[in-house]
This record gives structure tokens, sequence and C-alpha cells, in this order.
């Protein structure tokens, strides 16, 4: 018996070229199985093969489970009574019974080679998996082996990858035989056949296959900062040369056009634009929605968005075929970009203006005409009146020394006032609301001013709603409103 189980591993190590110890893996798996086949219900099972003498010892298992949690008695017992045999036994821990071992005889031959060749199988393609990966390559290149629902799986080598439907380009028609680009997306080590997901139409897949076509970019010598792209149909890339005798953009073009022809072939006929990137934000969104021109732009440092002023003649080029322009420029910039002709900048501004001179004339307790001198020379809020330098505010000619201290005083009182009308709103919140997950003061701060004082309040709110209150990202959102409904359900 002993030396049959040390003969087969043996055997199988040297057949299948791998580990001893994958093969005892192996072998333990399939006993384990055959001896669940003795209980009529779902058991755990554990069998330990001695690597040295080949002898093997079987357990029955329970795992431990708070005293109230045992759901399958079969398999589960409760931790109180691990603990009467042992102490030190603690929660996810394992009570064993020996058993008598089955005959390695009985075992069906064919099942126990079966778990053996799938553990190898699996073995092999871990170690595949892994030479691969130690290559650190992103740009897979393959050949369509087989379609599957409309996903292609590639072969690549001894690997096989998924490009699932949604990865590829839109009305491309790969077949099998097809030889294929595509992007190493993600690793799916928990699904059974092809664990490398791929993808075509990812910006980084454009940034791949640029550097594949200019070498200047693997020597450093240009510098590719940003990408977006509507699958495709057009895409952008931000290039920077660091080296003052390279032209970025010629050198990415090529040759009559050689090098970006090659990546819009790849990409199906993907126009590519490419544009200068510049550690100015103003002038990197200027190059991104070239050729428009643009007449001015205004930018808003908290929200992290730019009102981008064009002629009325230049609104559609800047905007592009359903938005496609400003789109593709705001994704490769990081800006949000709102494009205004000069008539609706001004009409934007003037309501600008007029909102916050109404803010200084109430809060200040000022007529329209020192609100108005506040607004002309920049001032918007009430901390920027209580707080910029005093030799700033000197400066203003309309305004003597004592206007000045005045004005900052005010300010400064006025904000001392909202901030306690904001700390009594938060000790109005129910406890529950204040210290939920995922909450913090400002928001409930923002959810007081608006009646929202309990959970079951933020509850009852849709995510529209949350999100339209506190300007937060609609994913906070829903997150907060099911943590707030948790209790429904418990």
């Amino acid at each position: 018996m002993s030396r049959e189980i040390l003969l087969v591993v043996d055997v199988m190590a040297r057949e299948k070229n791998v580990s001893k110890e994958v093969i005892f893996g192996a072998l333990e798996l399939a006993l384990a199985s055959a001896t669940k086949k003795r209980f009529s219900e779902e058991v755990e099972v554990r069998v330990s093969v001695d690597r040295t003498s080949g002898d093997f010892e079987t357990f029955r298992r329970w795992q431990a489970v708070p005293d109230d949690a045992v759901e399958f008695p079969s398999r589960q017992v409760a931790l109180s009574d691990a603990q009467q045999q042992s102490a030190d036994f603690q929660l996810d821990d394992f009570v064993e019974e020996s058993l008598e071992p089955v005959e390695f005889g009985r075992i069906g031959a064919q099942a126990a080679k079966q778990v053996i060749l799938q553990k190898i199988r699996e073995a092999e393609r871990e170690q595949i998996l892994n030479d691969f990966l130690d290559r650190r390559e992103h740009l897979v290149t393959g050949v369509v082996k087989r379609m599957d629902r409309g996903s292609a799986i590639i072969e690549s080598g001894r690997i096989e990858a998924l490009l699932p439907r949604d990865q590829m380009i839109p009305k491309e028609n790969l077949r099998v035989g097809d030889r294929v680009r595509a992007y190493l997306m993600k690793i799916d080590r928990n699904i059974r056949g092809p664990q490398l997901v791929l993808s075509r139409t990812v910006p980084e897949f454009l940034v791949k296959l640029f550097e594949l076509e200019v070498p200047e970019i693997e020597e450093g010598l240009l510098e590719i900062k940003s990408a977006s792209r509507d699958p495709g149909v057009r895409a952008k890339i931000a290039v920077k040369s660091n080296d003052q005798r390279i032209d970025p953009i010629g050198t990415c073009v090529g040759m009559r056009g050689s090098r970006v022809q090659a990546v819009t072939g790849e990409l199906a006929g993907e126009k590519v634009d490419i544009v200068l990137w510049s550690p100015d934000s103003a002038q990197f969104v200027i190059n991104a929605l070239a050729p428009a021109e643009i007449s001015s732009i205004v930018m808003d440092e908290d929200s992290h968005s730019m009102d981008v002023v064009v002629g009325e003649e230049q609104l559609a080029q800047a905007i592009g075929r359903n938005g496609q322009n400003v789109r593709l420029a705001s994704e490769l910039t990081g800006w949000t970009l709102n494009i205004l002709t000069e008539e609706d900048a001004q009409k934007k501004s003037e309501e600008e203006s007029s909102k916050t001179r109404a803010l200084f004339m109430a809060k200040l307790d000022v007529d329209e005409e020192v609100a108005d001198i506040l607004v002309q020379e920049g001032f918007s809020t009430l901390e920027e009146v209580a707080y910029v330098p005093l030799a700033e505010m000197l400066e203003i000619e309309a305004f003597d020394e004592d206007t000045v201290n005045e004005l900052r005083s005010r300010a400064r009182n006025a904000l001392l006032t909202e901030a306690i009308a904001s700390e009594e709103k938060i000790e109005n919140i129910a406890e529950d609301l204040q210290h939920m997950e995922g909450m913090d003061n400002a928001t409930a701060r923002i959810l007081a001013s608006k009646g929202i004082s309990t959970m079951d309040d933020l509850a009852d709110l849709a995510v529209d709603d949350l999100v339209e209150m506190t300007a937060m990202d609609g994913e906070r959102a829903k997150q907060l409103i099911m943590t707030a409904r948790a209790p429904w359900f418990a």
C-alpha cells in the first residue's frame, strides 16, 4: 500500500515534469474525495500522506464557528463545544477525529487519475503564468484561437488570454486565426480557463503602441504624459520632450506619418491627435482643444474645472461631434472643461458678480457701491475679505485704512456667526447619523442644513437627491444611502 503510493508519486512526477509535492497534494485530495463518499451528508475530510514512508492518515473535521452560527452540523461545531475539548480553540480552527483509512486499491483509478492530472494542469498553468508575469509584458501579441459568445480567446505562446467583447474596438470583426495585439488589463486567478484579461479599448493600449513605434520613448528622450480615447473613432495623446533638440509631435508622427499611421492601422482607423504637453494647465488645455481657437480661460481650482471661452464660429469645432473633442480634451488634461461662447461667459460672469454682490451687502452690511468695489477688485468670498493680507486691501484706492479694518472685522464676525450656527445644526443631528460609517462633519453639516438629521432621513433619499444636496460623487452617495438603509434589513 505505502509502496504503491510512493511508486505512483515517483512515476507521475517524472512523466509530467512537476514536483513530487504537487503529486502528493493531488493524492491527498483524491483520497479525501473517496473517503467523503462513505457519508450520506456533506462532510469535511483531511488526508495526510507521509512523504517518506507513504503511510497516510485520514481525519474528519468540523470548523469552529460562533455558537449562534452553526448552519451545517455535519462540518461545523459551536466554538463553546470545541473549547470543552481544548481551551486553545479559536474561531475557524478545526476539530478533528481520526477515521479508518480507505483502501488505496478501492479508489476508482480513473477518478484518482483525473484529480491528479487536474492538479498537474493547474500547477503547469500557474508556472507558465508566473513566467509570463516575470517578463513584465503589458502588450500581448497572439492569435485568435476561438470565439466564445462574442469574446475572443487569444493564444500567445503557451498561454491563453481572454479578450472580452466589450474590450474590443467597436465594429472590428475578429476571426479565428487573426493575429491581434492587446493590453493586459488584469489577471483573474479566481476563474478557470484563461486568467489574463485583455483590452483593445483602454488608453494604455494606445500608449504601448506608440512606445513600440517610437524608439525615442523607450530611450527616455520623449515621454507620453497622458492619453484619452473614443475607441475606433478618435484619440488624443499628450507628449513631452526631454531633449530640446527633439520635436515631440514630429517624432511621434514619423517620416511621412509612418509611425502614427502604424498605430492608427492597429486601432481600426482610429484618428490620433498628438498634443504638446505643458506644465501650465491653461496652455495644456489650449493645446488639447486645438485646432479650435480659445479666447480666454477662467480656472476654478476648487472644483478643478475651467470655463473655456471661444468665439461663436469656433464653438462647434471646440465641442466636436457629439461633444467628442471637449470630452477627450477633458480626459487628457484631467480638468472638467465647460465650453462657453463669449456671450454665455459674459452672462455667467454677471450672474456670479450679482450673487457675490448680494452676499457682501447682506453679510458685511454695506451698500451696493462698496460691494461693487470688492467684486471689481476680485473678492468673491467672505474668507478673502477677512484674511487677505492687509497690505493688499490697502492698495484699493477707494478704501482708506479705517474702511479696510472695518470690512475685515465685519467679515470675520460673519464667518464666526456662520460657524456657530453650523455647530448648532450638527448638535441637532442624531447620534446614529453623526457616527455612521462614511460620514464626516462637513457632510453632516450640509445634510443638517437641508433638514436631514437622522439615518432614516438619509435612507429615504434617492442617490440623485444626495448628490444634488452635497455635490459628492454618485458612488459615495450610493454607499452612504446603503449604509443608512442597512438597519432596515437587519
